[in-house]
């Protein structure tokens, strides 16, 4: 499994397309709209996330926290 947010933006992608097909049964197309839902959810989670890192990055750039005093959750190990 790949855990870089390009992947998640092929993986959006590719929901998208699905989504887009013109000769798409209805059926599967309740089923994919479903699964647009999950993903949607689930990728907000993973950008959510990725935020939190980055602003711990930016406080820790500008002298307004010391990487040590990181939770674990964020730190590299």
């Amino acid at each position: 499994m790949k855990n870089k947010l390009t992947d998640l933006n092929d993986h959006l992608f590719a929901q998208l397309e699905r989504l887009n097909e013109e000769d798409i049964h209805p059926d599967k197309l309740k089923e994919e709209m479903a699964r647009a839902k999950a993903i949607a959810a689930v990728a907000t989670q993973i950008v959510n996330s990725s935020k939190v890192t980055v602003d711990a990055m930016r406080l820790i750039s500008r002298g307004g926290l010391r990487k040590e005093d990181l939770p674990k959750l964020l730190s590299e190990k």
